[in-house]
C-alpha cells in the first residue's frame, strides 16, 4: 500500500522559541502541541522531510544538498544559549536531487547549495515534531521577486513526493509584520486569517489556487504581509496538495500579544 502524504503549512513561531521556555511562558505551548501531534496525524514515519522556508530566498530556486548541514543562527538579540543549539538531523543529496530534477522537469531553474544549513525555520519546526533528529531533511528556498503562481507551479511538480515517502512542510507564518505584533496588528491579523480560513478550508480546491494568486487583494493582506516571504510557503505546499481538502490544525488568537495565526495541513491525515 502506497502511502500519500498530507502537506502542511506551518506557522513557526518568533525565533528560537522551543529553546526558550523560561523567557516566552506559555506563549507557544499550543504550536508546540499541534507540531508534537503531526507524527500522529501522518501514521507513518516519513523517509525525508522537505520544508520551504520563509527564511531563505535565492534569485533562482535552491536545494540544500549537503550531508550534514550545518546550523544558521538567523536571528539576533536572543539568550547565548539559542546560539548554541543543534538540530543534528541528516541531509539527504539524494532527495536534493529528486527536488531538482521535478523542479527542472516543470521547466524552472533551480541549482543545489551544498553549504547551506539548517535555518530557524525549519529546525524550530521539525525540533517539537521529531526531537531525535534521525529523519534525513532538506530545505528549498523561494525565489526572490515572491511570483505567488510560480511557487504554486513549483508545489505542483513537487507533488509526486507525497508518494515516495517524503513530507513537505511549508515554514512560515500566517502574520508577519514586524512592525505591527502585539494590540497593533490584532485586527489586520484577524481580518487576514479568516480570510485564509475560507480560502483554504472552505473554498473548493481549484478556487482556492486562484484567490491565493491574487492573495494580495484580500482584506488587510499588505498590512499581514508587507513582504510575503512568510507567506510563499504556503503557494509550495497547496501546489504541492494539488486538489486535496484543507483543515485548520493550530490556531491561536493571542501569540505575539494579540495576533491570530493559524497551521493548515491540505490532504489526509488523521482525526
Amino acid at each position: 500500500m502506497i502511502t500519500t502524504f498530507p502537506t502542511y503549512f506551518v506557522s513557526h513561531g518568533g525565533g528560537p522559541w522551543p529553546y526558550m521556555k523560561d523567557q516566552f511562558g506559555q506563549m507557544f505551548a499550543q504550536l508546540k502541541t499541534s507540531l508534537q501531534d503531526m507524527p500522529r496525524q501522518l501514521g507513518v514515519t516519513p523517509k525525508a522531510v522537505l520544508v520551504i522556508s520563509g527564511h531563505w530566498e535565492e534569485k533562482d530556486f535552491t536545494v540544500s544538498a549537503s550531508p550534514n548541514p550545518p546550523m544558521i543562527y538567523d536571528y539576533s538579540g536572543f539568550p547565548a544559549h539559542t546560539y548554541q543549539v543543534k538540530y543534528s538531523a541528516p541531509g539527504s543529496p539524494e532527495l536534493a536531487l529528486r527536488v531538482q530534477s521535478l523542479i527542472q522537469g516543470a521547466g524552472h531553474s533551480v541549482r543545489l547549495d551544498c553549504d547551506r544549513g539548517f535555518d530557524h525555520g525549519t529546525f524550530t519546526v521539525m525540533y517539537p515534531m521529531y526531537p531525535e533528529a534521525q529523519i534525513p531533511v532538506v530545505q528549498l528556498s523561494l525565489k526572490q521577486g515572491y511570483d505567488p503562481k510560480l511557487h504554486l507551479q513549483v508545489g505542483q511538480a513537487l507533488a509526486p513526493l507525497r508518494k515516495e515517502g517524503v513530507l513537505i512542510i511549508g515554514s512560515g507564518l500566517s502574520y508577519h509584520n514586524l512592525r505591527n505584533f502585539g494590540q497593533n496588528g490584532a485586527e489586520a491579523s484577524k481580518h487576514f486569517d479568516d480570510w485564509l480560513q475560507k480560502t483554504l478550508v472552505q473554498s473548493e480546491p481549484r478556487q482556492r489556487v486562484d484567490k491565493l494568486i491574487h492573495w494580495a487583494k484580500a482584506p488587510a493582506a499588505r498590512l499581514a504581509h508587507p513582504q510575503e516571504d512568510h507567506l510563499l510557503p504556503l503557494m509550495v505546499a497547496v501546489g504541492a496538495a494539488q486538489y486535496d481538502a484543507g483543515v485548520c490544525v493550530y490556531h491561536q488568537e493571542d501569540i505575539f500579544g494579540g495576533i491570530v495565526a493559524s497551521s493548515f495541513c491540505f490532504g489526509k491525515a488523521a482525526a
